[in-house]
């Protein structure tokens, strides 16, 4: 789930012309990031404590300490603990918390699916509520008291702005559920070791495919937006001439005009 968080506000801010261009090397260290505190690190860690002869779930829950540094890492930069910092470091203590207790691997890997699967369920249930998760997580990530921020907020009095992210957010939630049901299969059916990369590869494919999906709506509601727009000048445009023809026609002084009666 926090992968696709992670792109949450880029896409959203792509999609409605708000976001600037990255530098190359901003984004080059967070693609270094991901692949080394999100999927190498652990992946790393858990092949090589199993092969010391550590237990499946001392493993798992030890591997866990690269993603925590990569949230360490993050506060230190930022300033500041983000909600996907809250939502990596709950769900390695909760997975911890399981691992030890119930000392059962697939228990541990599929409490992973759980957050993301009850997201997708929050994303559904928000489009009930004033403003859609996926605006809130946007606005969240853009800083809602800094200038960029005060101008999406404004946007929202449009109402293809607004039917714009009910939609993101609807495809969002079910494509997290999705991605729930997809990992709970796959550690029902293979090996732990092999759910365990999978749980590290499968969130990002999933935020791959919701990402283009979302930039690829984004661009098209905008060149709707531009035509809409258009075509309301277009109209009143005709609405004006319509009105100086008529006046014309009837013996009425243009309205721009300065003369008087002689």
């Amino acid at each position: 789930m926090t992968a696709s968080l992670g792109v949450v506000s880029q896409d959203t801010e792509r999609s409605t012309g708000t976001a600037p261009a990255a530098g190359r090397r901003a984004r080059l260290l967070s693609v270094a990031k991901i692949v080394v505190f999100d999927i190498g690190g652990p992946l790393a860690v858990y092949s090589l404590l199993r092969s010391a002869g550590f237990s499946e779930v001392a493993a798992l829950i030890l591997s866990g300490i690269f993603p925590a540094a990569g949230v360490a890492i993050s506060i230190i930069h930022n300033r500041r603990l983000d909600v996907i910092g809250i939502l990596v470091l709950g769900g390695i203590l909760v997975g911890s918390v399981i691992g030890l207790v119930t000392h059962s691997a697939r228990l541990f890997l599929i409490e992973g699916s759980v957050p993301t699967g009850l997201f997708g369920l929050a994303c559904l249930g928000s489009l009930r509520a004033r403003r859609p998760l996926l605006y809130v997580f946007a606005l969240e990530f853009m800083g809602a008291d800094t200038a960029k921020g005060r101008e999406f907020a404004s946007l929202w009095q449009y109402q293809e702005f607004r039917h714009t992210f009910r939609v993101m957010t609807t495809v969002w939630g079910v494509g997290y559920l999705i991605e729930a049901a997809v990992r709970v299969l796959i550690v029902e059916h293979t090996s732990t070791g092999t759910a365990f990369a999978s749980s590290k590869i499968t969130p990002y494919i999933f935020a791959a495919i919701l990402s283009a999906w979302t930039a690829a709506y984004g661009i098209r509601q905008r060149r709707k937006g531009e035509r809409l727009a258009a075509a309301g000048k277009a109209e009143e445009a005709a609405k004006a001439a319509g009105r100086a023809e008529t006046a014309s026609r009837d013996g009425a002084p243009p309205e721009a005009s300065g003369a008087t009666p002689g």
